[in-house]
């Protein structure tokens, strides 16, 4: 009877981490396209958010979605640094 014995793959990540003080910092000031930085789904999804927003309700929209920029960078950073492997 042969016996085996199955190797376990360790599978290694190597990226750069995101610093969520820049992710806050460049969502702050640049709303979606800061957010490009941390997410770049985030950074589509919220620009064309922030678009239909400001037509909406043209003031107040575009706060709210600036504001939701800067919650997803946040935790986009948070998030990417979770997975990275040390």
């Amino acid at each position: 009877m042969e016996q085996t014995n199955p190797q376990q793959q360790q599978i290694i990540i190597v990226a750069k981490q995101k610093s969520v003080g820049t992710a806050f910092l460049l969502a702050f000031l640049f709303g979606p396209l800061g957010l490009l930085y941390a997410s770049i789904l985030g950074g589509v999804v919220m620009f064309f958010a922030t678009v239909i927003l400001f037509f909406v309700i043209p003031i107040i929209g575009a706060a709210i979605a600036w504001v939701g920029c800067i919650i997803w960078a946040v935790m986009a950073a948070q998030n990417a640094n979770k997975v990275i492997v040390r």
